[in-house]
């Protein structure tokens, strides 16, 4: 079974070259690394340095324009250029820790399993709240999840992160592919699809990438605010289905990660940070009331409500 590996790529930095380095050395060869960056002019910055051809020959690099790059398209359009069987979405700071990733990630794609995503395990640089954030939605055990789990997981049950998973081919032609026009979530859009299609969602703790942020809380705000337009967006997929009440189990968790270390005196910065979050999950998810200008300067996709009928 032949495996590609899709990477949007912004404004890419040295570490570009230690990930591609890393997924050459995959335990399961991967036949094609499709990267799909925004801007040429950045992307020649860093390979203008090197002979980046020469060095990486299973490399294909396509370039899109910053007023054209879509969360769900670009995705989309990556898929497009690939002929595997399966294939990996990845993001350019997801650095996997070893060469077992794509192996554990693609035996995972049996039976009725379409979609298969990676533990995302805290940088050295991350924050408590960061680290906090990791242990809650990434744990040490690996599951399953299908449309019976939607009852008691709510919203965690359609959760797979194109940080770093997996998936075949044949299902995702089957079901339309990802969404061709998102600000956020692409990836939950589709994993609602295919779970409702009645195939399954597997959490492989054992395929693991270092990957977080330290954000600031109005980053937070930001964030939160295109992820609630997201939901706001496509009720077909998260109407009616809780999603509040998995932040409420965050903070409780937080709380008790936080006691364990005994360091319970950051909690109030935590909160604060939730606060943050909440405001801008709800000014997204109520965006068609809020005036043009707000909602400009909130979002961190200006190039998304250009295309948006809203405007």
């Amino acid at each position: 079974m032949r495996t590609d590996v899709i990477i949007p790529v912004y404004k890419p930095g040295p570490e570009l070259y230690d990930l591609l380095d890393r997924l050459e050395k995959q335990s399961r060869p991967v036949q094609k690394i499709i990267l799909m960056n925004t801007e040429e002019r950045y992307f020649q910055e860093l390979a203008g340095e090197t002979d980046f051809a020469e060095r990486y020959p299973n490399v294909e690099v396509h370039h899109v324009s910053k007023q054209d790059f879509d969360h769900g398209g670009t995705r989309r359009l990556g898929v497009e250029y690939s002929d595997a069987d399966f294939f990996v979405a990845m993001t350019q700071d997801a650095m996997p820790v070893d060469g077992k990733l794509v192996e554990r990630l693609t035996d995972c794609l049996t039976g009725k399993v379409a979609a298969a995503y990676a533990r995302q395990l805290p940088g050295p640089d991350s924050s408590e709240f960061e680290r906090a954030s990791r242990v809650f939605n990434y744990p040490a055990a690996s599951c399953q999840k299908s449309l019976a789990d939607l009852e008691t997981m709510g919203i965690k049950t359609f959760f797979c992160s194109n940080v770093c998973a997996a998936y075949r081919r044949d299902v995702y032609d089957k079901l339309g592919g990802f969404i061709r026009h998102a600000i956020f979530n692409e990836d939950m859009i589709y994993a609602a699809g295919l779970i409702r299609a009645g195939y399954s969602i597997a959490y492989e703790a054992g395929a693991e990438v270092v990957h977080s942020h330290s954000f600031t809380n109005l980053q937070q705000l930001r964030r939160n605010f295109d992820l609630g337009v997201s939901q706001a967006d496509h009720p077909e997929v998260f109407g009616g289905v809780a999603s509040e009440s998995e932040g409420r189990r965050f903070v409780v968790e937080t709380w008790r990660y936080l006691g364990r270390r005994r360091r319970l005196y950051k909690f109030p910065g935590f909160c604060l940070q939730c606060a943050f979050k909440y405001t801008g999950f709800l000014l997204g998810r109520h965006y068609r009331k809020l005036p043009r200008r707000l909602i400009l300067k909130i979002t961190t996709n200006r190039e998304y409500w250009k295309r948006n009928y809203f405007f």
